[in-house]
């Protein structure tokens, strides 16, 4: 059973749901597929049992070979082909690893080769596998760690997936193969246009889905919430602005290992989402 944890930005507490939904569970893994920005490390806190590079194919050419045709230049829709004082050159770092000058080229010229453009850590932490990417710093995209991360995925255990924030393609690469989608969403306007764009997003992809209102005020105007009622989604719960729960969460604690209040609160909301799934 997969549930990726998503929002439309980044402070929604789409971490500190992640987190505490996995250590919620009996046993689970939690996959930290925000890449760029891989933080669930710093609560769980695991003991890493393995480390591996993810790399991308990319082109090499032999100029004995190359004819300066331009044909692969022509192609290549993202400049990492030019051709420079009648020589060509190829420039990795925006190379979507296409592979499309390889395939056209008439001379044979390319050739495969590899480019390490980050890692992924595995380690445990308590009743938590925690698996998490980490993306190279100037690296154009990465959907390849994401990808590498869902391969190392058991297919019999609760997966909590903490989805990079916002709509684009790392995000729908983290959902592709969900069960359920979890949005966060702030109680706020901005939070209601964040939440209507990845709700668009898991509508798109046609992905069951439910909402989890954070840092709630009782008494105060909620659009959110709102936006929920208005769109038929179904509310999975509410989390109340909570001085203690803000705290533990500047700290670096998993709040669900810290009080019980907590435990119980994400075990209701784990336990919501697995009616749902089996609905």
């Amino acid at each position: 059973m997969k549930i990726a944890v998503l929002s439309g930005k980044g402070g929604t507490g789409k971490t500190l749901v992640s987190v505490n939904l996995a250590c919620s569970a009996k046993k689970a893994v939690y996959a930290d597929c925000d890449v760029e920005e891989p933080n669930g490390q710093l609560f769980l806190k695991p003991i890493i049992t393995n480390k591996t590079s993810v790399t991308v194919t990319i082109p090499s050419v032999d100029l004995n070979k190359c004819t300066r045709c331009r044909k692969c230049i022509t192609f290549c829709k993202y400049n990492a082909l030019a051709l420079i004082n009648d020589k060509l050159m190829i420039f990795n770092e925006v190379c979507h690893s296409c592979g499309g000058c390889i395939v056209l080229c008439p001379q044979k010229a390319f050739m495969e080769t590899s480019r390490i453009i980050g890692s992924i850590e595995e380690g445990i932490s308590g009743n938590v596998l925690a698996v998490s990417g980490c993306l190279n710093t100037g690296e154009v995209s990465g959907v390849p760690i994401i990808k590498s991360i869902m391969s190392k995925l058991p297919k019999e255990e609760i997966v909590i997936i903490d989805c990079p924030p916002g709509s684009a393609c790392v995000v729908m690469e983290s959902i592709r193969s969900a069960d359920f989608c979890v949005l966060v969403a702030e109680p706020t306007i901005f939070g209601t246009h964040n939440l209507a764009m990845v709700y668009d997003l898991v509508k798109f992809f046609n992905k069951p889905a439910g909402v989890l209102l954070n840092k709630c005020v009782d008494g105060q105007e909620n659009p959110s919430e709102e936006f929920c009622i208005n769109n038929k989604i179904n509310i999975l719960a509410k989390i109340p602005f909570d001085e203690q729960l803000g705290s533990l969460n500047s700290q670096g604690f998993i709040s669900v290992r810290e009080d019980n209040k907590y435990k119980e609160l994400f075990e209701n909301l784990l336990t919501n989402i697995e009616k749902e799934i089996l609905q």
